[in-house]
């Protein structure tokens, strides 16, 4: 049986405010507590200098969300990205929602924010994982980021995480 989010198409737009609830929602969805972040985190985040959120919305719903201004109908992920450096950028989260995974949609949102970050001036991209996390690491392994380090009890001072990183061409930092 093919799953119907694999026959849908999907957009990638700017993040607008009255997406927040449902992002941290997905957010708490995707990730464990200890992890996941509180709405405070989140929030903090997306408002710090040179940040973007992007969000991934089913075509189907973008008509009618611009219709009904519910915008966060049809939400299927997002990625909160910054630029925190000069010639860096960052990745802070990326999330899909589950029944949108495998789709394109992580993959529609990473394109996008590694874009928009090396139209920003940066030449490499680093990001953080759990160690545990075996689905995050196949897919950023298959965008082209490899291990940088292991930062010991990142996660809630329990779990250690991977520090990832990524040229994005040119000489890099």
């Amino acid at each position: 049986m093919v799953s119907l989010w694999r026959l849908m198409r999907f957009q990638i737009r700017d993040f607008e405010p009255g997406d927040f609830q449902h992002l941290w929602r997905i957010d708490q969805q995707c990730f464990p507590p200890g992890i996941a972040y509180s709405q405070r985190e989140l929030a903090h985040y997306m408002r710090l200098r040179g940040s973007f959120t992007l969000v991934a919305e089913a075509e189907s719903s973008a008509a009618s969300a611009r219709k009904t201004k519910d915008t966060a109908d049809g939400i299927l992920g997002f990625v909160v990205g910054q630029q925190p450096q000069r010639k860096m950028g960052h990745i802070v989260t990326i999330d899909v929602v589950p029944e949108a995974r495998r789709s394109g949609v992580g993959s529609g949102l990473m394109a996008e924010s590694e874009a928009r970050l090396k139209a920003a001036g940066c030449e490499a991209i680093y990001l953080e994982t759990a160690v545990n996390n075996v689905t995050a690491l196949k897919f950023y392994k298959r965008h082209g980021y490899y291990v940088l380090k292991t930062i010991p009890r990142y996660y809630d001072d329990k779990l250690d995480a991977l520090l990832l990183g990524k040229k994005l061409g040119g000489e890099g930092c």
